[in-house]
């Protein structure tokens, strides 16, 4: 019954929702980067967890790996890129803005097939 209703729900939204999670645990590497606390070190664990148990009915839904595991990438990929540049005031190169646009054109032509 949870299974059926997991799975009614696109699979677009779990592979959003697993790679905000991921960035979430991202972010909190870093922050455990900057300062080291085994606090940081639970919620990390727990969070990535998290992301894997979201990824799960995306990946039974779609059942194609090489194609919801490049957009899992992907998503994650720029959810970090964000969280990089927003939050830690890291800075991008040009090479790397042009990385990006690509990334997100790759979400869209895989999620199309």
């Amino acid at each position: 019954m949870i299974l059926k209703s997991l799975l009614s729900v696109n699979y677009i939204f779990w592979l959003i929702a697993s790679a905000i999670f991921f960035a979430v645990g991202e972010f909190l590497s870093k922050k455990f980067a900057l300062s080291p606390r085994i606090f940081y070190v639970v919620f990390i664990l727990i969070v990535y967890c998290i992301a894997e148990l979201l990824w799960l009915p995306a990946i039974m839904q779609k059942n194609q790996l090489s194609v919801v595991g490049t957009m899992w990438s992907v998503m994650g990929l720029l959810a970090t890129i964000l969280i990089g540049v927003l939050v830690f005031k890291e800075k991008l190169s040009m090479v790397g803005v042009l990385g990006i646009a690509f990334a997100f054109i790759s979400i869209i032509l895989l999620s199309s097939t």
